[in-house]
Parts: structure tokens; sequence; C-alpha cells
């Protein structure tokens, strides 16, 4: 076997150098020119031109970095030089066509941000499409905080939420957190949802929940009197004193009949039942009742949230008298039934982000279409991680519906329909 000669094996490296020195900047146009055409017009770069344009900028590149010379021209390193310089540029104009391909059009961070539900665990309830939100693996203590219970960790890992479908995951997981605060009165809490409607809830047990509810500069007073049937958290009460009513309002009130009715209180009646494997048997634990839970009425306690100057006269009263004072009639339900009066409909929906936005971004907010009128819209803004801003009511809406507004629009309930089809998802 014959060994390659030294010339012609320096003359390969050497055309290889020259290959790749010259092809980079051909390279590089080739493929930003491929995915261009490919992306904006959905053609492909003919391969032909790919060639002849790689080969120009070549030639120029390669008389500006004095490669061409006489030498050089006849020599064997220039025709090796010239096919890695077009392989290169095909292989990125090729890349880039790829690329121009796959990329989805319109593309905006704020749609990156709104992932939605997977449409397998949307369960369709009428015409109205909600999810089941289930915790996935161990409920997480959060970092800074005690540990959570063990009956609160069980009925936070075997509960169940149900949530409109329509929403971003973002718009879930608030409303989620919000549920669980509410619910446990839970000190903080953080939840991530995924696609699958699967939760991962990082939680901190309630801490000084009763503090948190007394306004600044009010103080909460316990008095043992005959509870009214029904008092519950959040009631206006009058307390008297002696000569004096104090106004207040109800934090929490217990009697003794809820005292008797959670002491005998069965297995089945409370949530945190475990089964036993037939070891001994553990005393069933007690639920206490909600904070804004009504009471059974008679002798008991109350806490209620009074100013500073009028805590020592109820603590110095004999026997405090608990009434609970009117609040009237609700204006909100006062102004639904006018609506509905009138033969009107109020409906709620979300913008369509997918498929109608342009129809959504030219609607008007500002006038009336078809007999129906924008009451409110609440909008999402990039400046708040894709959180929502408050309510805007109208009249008066300076900006157009964009997509992922939340809106209430009043009218008849057949433009409402018709309406909601054309911009909502």
């Amino acid at each position: 076997m014959q060994s390659i000669p030294g010339n012609l094996l320096v003359e390969v490296l050497l055309g290889l150098y020259l290959g790749l020195l010259t092809g980079i900047v051909p390279a590089f146009v080739a493929g930003s020119l491929g995915f261009l055409v490919r992306y904006f017009t959905g053609v492909t770069l003919p391969g032909f031109g790919v060639v002849v344009l790689a080969l120009s900028i070549a030639s120029v590149q390669g008389g500006l970095l004095g490669l061409v010379e006489p030498t050089i021209a006849q020599s064997p390193r220039l025709l090796i030089a010239v096919l890695v310089v077009l392989m290169l540029a095909l292989y990125a104009h090729n890349q880039g066509d790829k690329l121009g391909a796959e990329l989805p059009r319109r593309l905006s961070f704020t749609r990156l941000r709104q992932r939605t539900l997977s449409a397998d665990v949307v369960e369709l309830v009428g015409s109205v499409g909600q999810v089941t939100v289930r915790p996935t693996g161990e409920i997480h203590d959060m970092e800074g905080y005690p540990p959570l219970s063990p009956s609160l960790r069980q009925a936070l890992k075997a509960g169940s939420w149900r949530l409109p479908a329509d929403l971003p995951l973002s718009e879930l997981e608030a409303r989620l957190e919000e549920r669980l605060r509410t619910d446990h009165d839970l000190g903080d809490v953080d939840v991530a949802i995924d696609e699958q409607g699967r939760a991962t809830i990082v939680a901190a047990p309630p801490s000084g929940s009763l503090s948190r509810r007394v306004p600044a500069g009010k103080r909460a007073v316990t008095i043992a009197t005959l509870v009214p049937t029904g008092v519950a958290q959040g009631d206006e009460v009058t307390v008297r004193a002696a000569e004096r009513s104090i106004t207040g309002t109800v934090l929490s009130a217990r009697t003794a009949v809820d005292d008797e009715h959670a002491a005998n209180a069965t297995p089945e009646e409370s949530p945190d039942e475990v089964a036993t494997d037939g070891g001994e048997d553990t005393e069933p634990a007690v639920v206490d009742p909600k904070p804004n839970a009504a009471t059974a009425g008679g002798p008991g306690r109350a806490t209620v949230v009074v100013a500073r100057r009028d805590v020592k006269p109820i603590l110095e009263a004999d026997s405090p008298r608990l009434v609970v004072r009117s609040r009237g009639t609700s204006r909100e339900f006062e102004a639904l039934a006018l609506v509905k009066r009138e033969g009107y409909a109020i409906r709620r929906f979300t913008v369509s982000a997918t498929g109608s936005d342009d129809e959504a971004t030219d609607f008007d907010a500002t006038a009336p279409t078809a007999d129906v009128t924008i009451l409110a819209v609440r909008r999402q803004g990039s400046e708040t991680g894709g959180r929502r801003h408050g309510w805007v009511f109208g009249p008066g809406i300076e900006r157009r519906l964009e997509a992922g507004d939340e809106a209430f629009v009043a009218g008849p309930s057949d433009a409402i329909e018709a309406f909601v089809e054309a911009i909502a998802r």
C-alpha cells in the first residue's frame, strides 16, 4: 500500500482550514435567510440559490482575506475549501428552514405564561367546562413556618376542588390558594398546578388567626352571655353593659350546645376518621367548627371586636347582653333583581386567547354592541407576572378588550350568547 504524499496531505488540511475560515459567514447568512423565508412565507429557499449565495459571499470574503492568489487557485486546497463552504451553507440552510417550519406563529410571552389544562381532564357540566384539582404527592411544609398538624395535612391531602377549566394555570393556582386560605385558615400557601390538574401544595399552619382578624386600633374581648341562635363570624352586634350600648363585630361564638355536639360527634361525622389495622382503637379526632359556622344559641361565649376605649366597660359589666344588629337589605341582590326584572341577564366570561384574538382586540368596550353592555373588566398585565388587576367598572373603560381579560356583561340572553360565542373561549 502506497502512503499518501506529504504535499497532498498538507493541501487537504489547508483546504479544510480555509473552508472553515471562509464558510462561517456564508453559513450564517444561509441559515438566517432559510429561517426567515420559511417562517414568514412558508416557502423553502431553493438549494441552488443557497449555493450561488454562499459562493458569492465566500469569494468576496476570500478576496478580502487575500486568499485568492495564483498559487492557491491552482492548488487542490481551493477545491476542498469550496466543498467545505458549500456543505456548511447547505447544512445551515437546512437547520434554519426546519426551525422556521416548527416555530409557532404569533409567539408572545403572555401566551407562553398562560399555560392551560389538558383537554383530557376537562369535565363538561352542561355547557361549562370544569376540572377537579387533586393534590399529588405529599403536602410539603413551608420553610420558615412550623410543620403542619397530622389532621390538617391529611385533610389537605384528601381534598379535591372543582374549578373552571377555561382559565390559565396561573389563575387556577391563585384561586386555589385563596380557597385553601379561606377553608383552612392557613398562614401561607403556595400551589403549583400542572396540565393534568394535579396540584403540588406547600402550606403553613394557622398562626395568630385571631389577631390577624382584628383591625388596627381595635381590641377583641370575650364575654360570657346568652348567644343568639345563628350568630356567626362577621355579624354586627351591640353589647349592652350596664347603661352603655357598645357596637362591635363578632369574631367567633361558641355555646354549650356546640360543645356538646362536638363531644358527641360520631366517626361518620368527622372527616378525619382514620381506618385502623386491627390494633388498638384510637379516639376519633374532634373537628373544630369553622370560624364562620353559625352557633346553635344558648349560654356561651362570644369574642367581639370593639374600640379600645370600650374594653374596660365591657370587662367591668356583671352580665353583658348581646343584641344582633340589622345590616339591612343587600344592595347587590336588589340591583341583580332589578336587572332580571327587565328581562336582562348577566354573564361572566374570559376573552379568548386563541382563534378569535383579532375580534376581541377590535371590540370597543366603551360602546354597547347588539344591546350588550360591559359592566366591569379585570385585566391581566405582564408587569404583575400574569396576576390579575382589580376590576374596572364601566362606563368609561379607556382600553379595548384584550386576550385574557375577564368581563361581566349585561343584556338580552340571545344577544349575550352571540356576543360570548364571538369573543369568549
